[in-house]
């Protein structure tokens, strides 16, 4: 009754392949789901040996020969590295292709209900266009080959979960898609999703877009023309919110715990607080100790989570990464997964 993950590798040349090992090194992951990685075996066993644990790779062609078992890791195998060319931390054509492949053949699976829902390592987008695939990242693609229009992204740390009602324009057009539909749309998104995470009666701060929430008008006129609009509105349908609230304090209310999602005006606005607590370098070791966020694209007819950090090239290939925002990303897709098969925890 354990879900069936697809955790894409990402891009090989990144972080994507060790922090996999290491997140599937874990005896817990495999008690709460059935992990598949999908990828490439070659670069699966290069991050083995650099990690210097004693794992072996299963390398298959189809779900049906994963053998689910806690040290040995199944990696549905399409070969999509020249290990003759292959080099970590540098930006590869071949390795955008790569992650590009590896995404679409996650979501292929998880269409068809091959699997229960996918997990994604961080791919390059630098390396992703100079392989001709013209997208800004992993949420584009899945709306794309999953047939989707209405989509948001939502951010995981802790108590902390925001979502946006826009994410990659313009700090200017940012403020011009600030509109009642929008806002209704990526609270009733976030609100749902809190409910799949065990959450029966989410709590939902909306943030303002100005200063204070434009102080009644002083510093600007979208809250009184779109966001208590939308507030109301969702309140009347039986949504429990609150806003809008001052950008300057809602997130630390979330972290105290007053509420269970937050709905954040713009990309900066909702990345910056949940960065600052996820991600925790200890200057004394030269080391991340924790990259603990978690990506999550709402609106899906599948599961996507990834981690929320990049692929660090200047850390790839040395052994350093820290697993924890995979290790979250799991968690949360496991728990979405169960949530959709009526599997109780």
């Amino acid at each position: 009754m354990k879900p069936i993950l697809a955790i894409t590798m990402g891009d090989p040349a990144g972080i994507g392949p060790e922090i996999t090992v290491r997140a599937l090194h874990h005896p817990e992951t495999y008690e709460k789901c059935r992990p598949l990685v999908v990828g490439d075996a070659s670069i699966m066993r290069k991050a083995i040996e650099l990690l210097d644990i004693d794992d072996k790779v299963n390398a298959i062609d189809k779900v049906s020969d994963a053998l689910f078992e806690n040290g040995t890791i199944d990696v549905l195998d399409l070969h999509c590295i020249d290990l003759d060319k292959f080099e970590f931390g540098k930006v590869q054509s071949q390795c955008g292709n790569a992650a590009f492949q590896y995404i679409r053949k996650a979501i292929d699976l998880a269409m068809s209900n091959e699997v229960d829902g996918t997990v994604t390592a961080p791919l390059n987008k630098e390396a992703l266009n100079l392989a001709g695939h013209h997208y800004d990242g992993h949420t584009e693609i899945y709306a794309t080959f999953t047939g989707t229009k209405k989509y948001a992204m939502m951010l995981a740390d802790e108590n902390i979960r925001v979502i946006h009602v826009s994410t990659h324009v313009s700090l200017r057009k940012a403020c011009d898609l600030v509109k009642k539909d929008r806002i209704i749309e990526v609270a009733e998104l976030i609100a749902d999703a809190c409910k799949q995470f065990g959450i029966p009666h989410p709590r939902i701060g909306i943030a303002g877009l100005n200063p204070h929430s434009s102080e009644n008008g002083m510093f600007g006129w979208e809250e009184a023309q779109e966001i208590i609009p939308a507030v109301e509105e969702l309140k009347s349908r039986g949504f429990n919110v609150d806003g809008p609230v001052p950008p300057d304090s809602i997130f630390a209310k979330a972290r105290c715990g007053q509420y269970d999602g937050c709905v954040a005006m713009y990309h900066d606005q909702g990345h910056i607080p949940l960065k600052v607590c996820a991600f925790n370098w200890n200057k004394e070791t030269g080391k991340m100790e924790s990259a603990s966020g978690v990506n999550i694209t709402l609106g899906l007819p599948i599961i996507r989570v990834s981690v929320d950090h990049g692929t660090a090239f200047d850390v790839a290939g040395k052994g350093i990464a820290s697993d924890s925002a995979m290790v979250l990303s799991i968690d949360y897709a496991t728990r979405m997964a169960k949530h959709r098969l009526g599997i109780k925890e």
